[in-house]
């Protein structure tokens, strides 16, 4: 896709995103707002997979795991948008016996979705045991996973990362959602995560980094890695980007982390997203 049909799902992505947490009042519109560039490219533009045809096993695909599973708006959105489930499912978002729980979850079969996530630090491990599995079965596909900053204070991450580096698991492309920001504020305020591109140098990763909210660079920086794969070394991505992306209101803090918009305010942001390929 070109980069503009690419920035229009995105924009619909994001009005899905604050439509579906305004409905029930609940729900984590920042890092999903800030997420839906990286995971529409992704989605539309860079995975080899099969929306109409979704397995579990995933054989011969390429796999994503969501390991900060509170952004799950965001997910459900490229998801539907991409062929996995009506579009219209999304209106069921955090409602009691639908498939689009709070937390995305593996109970009711969401097509798309392979593990529970929202446990924060246990997506790379998952993911790990996806690409070894894949190069046990001579499965040439890509395991991608994406984290948010604050989820590194999990140890689990790192227990992971050394693993990952150890045994050379060179068909994993991982991304960090690096906005600064979690729950109870900037990420420098709660636990400082130092550098992290020498960090996950020093673990053993190739380390790219990436403007989260410029198509071009995010096609460009996906490509890089695939190109670095099956080399020896797993890939991070450090992604930055805005919480709250597309929504001034949003932008600059972390109080929208887990906050719903009222009436009103979801008019505000509705106001400043387009519409392009029709509401659910």
């Amino acid at each position: 896709m070109n980069t503009q049909e690419l920035e229009n799902i995105a924009s619909q992505v994001r009005r899905d995103i604050v439509r579906m947490v305004a409905a029930v009042s609940s729900g984590h519109p920042g890092g999903s707002l800030g997420c839906a560039d990286f995971l529409t490219v992704l989605y539309f533009d860079k995975m080899n997979h099969n929306p109409s045809n979704f397995s579990m096993d995933g054989r011969n695909e390429d796999l994503f795991f969501l390991s900060n599973g509170h952004i799950s708006p965001v997910w459900y959105s490229v998801l539907a948008r991409s062929g996995y489930f009506p579009v219209s499912d999304l209106a069921g978002f955090r409602k009691l016996g639908t498939k689009l729980q709070g937390h995305p979850s593996t109970d009711k079969s969401l097509p798309g979705v392979r593990m529970a996530s929202g446990s924060l630090g246990q997506g790379l491990s998952c993911a790990l045991g996806a690409a070894e599995t894949k190069k046990l079965n001579g499965d040439k596909s890509i395991v991608y996973t994406l984290h948010g900053d604050g989820e590194l204070q999990e140890g689990q991450i790192w227990e992971a990362a050394i693993y990952a580096a150890a045994n050379k698991v060179d068909n994993l492309i991982a991304t960090i959602d690096y906005n600064g920001r979690q729950i109870d504020g900037d990420v420098e305020d709660v636990l400082s995560l130092g550098n992290l591109n020498q960090k996950w140098h020093a673990f053993g990763w190739e380390v790219l980094e990436m403007d989260g909210h410029n198509i071009d660079e995010i096609k460009s920086t996906l490509d890089k890695a695939k190109s670095l794969t099956g080399k020896g070394k797993p890939i991070m991505i450090i992604m930055k980007t805005e919480m709250g992306q597309g929504v001034d209101y949003m932008m600059g803090t972390h109080k929208w982390h887990g906050s719903a918009p009222n009436a009103e305010q979801l008019e505000s942001a509705l106001n400043q997203l387009e519409e392009t390929l029709g509401d659910y």
